[in-house]
């Protein structure tokens, strides 16, 4: 569930192939595509609102399509790969970027602004969440997508 840390992706999964067996398979899961849609567009507002102008605060993440691609340009065969939408309630936005930080998925974006976010642009990125993806009952949705795929390394078989 790390791959999406690697900056290298497809030198990574170049390698991983190579050290396979003949007719071994590749199972990996990991974070893609629109995951913490919510959190990084309403950050993106906030920011804009507040400061005039957006840094990244969601680093970014490798889309579904691509990975398909990825994985038979890599040298993988029989390519299956699936993706699941989970959906975790959290009652504000402090709650989900605290999780976040436990999780060690914090920011790793190079180019961000080094330090912490200002108290009004997470004042305002509360609201902005609240208001663009809040759920009735006051909770706040947080969407992980996770794509699953499989990949053969070629054999004789």
């Amino acid at each position: 569930m790390s791959l999406h840390w690697i900056n290298d992706l497809p030198g990574v999964l170049t390698q991983i192939n190579n050290v396979l067996k003949p007719d071994a398979p590749f199972m990996c899961a990991m974070l893609g595509g629109d995951s913490l849609y919510e959190l990084r567009t309403s950050l993106q507002l906030a920011d804009q609102d507040r400061r005039g102008g957006i840094s990244p605060h969601v680093s970014p993440l490798a889309d579904v399509k691509d990975m398909g691609g990825l994985l038979q340009r890599t040298g993988f065969k029989l390519l299956t790969v699936d993706v699941e939408d989970i959906i975790v309630d959290y009652p504000d936005t402090f709650a989900l970027m605290q999780d976040l930080q436990a999780m060690g998925e914090s920011n790793a974006v190079l180019g961000r602004e080094m330090g912490p976010i200002g108290r009004d642009v997470l004042l305002a990125n509360e609201a902005i969440y609240r208001e663009l993806h809040g759920n009735e009952d006051g909770s706040i949705p947080a969407t992980f997508r996770i794509i699953f795929m499989i990949g053969w390394h070629e054999g004789d078989n």
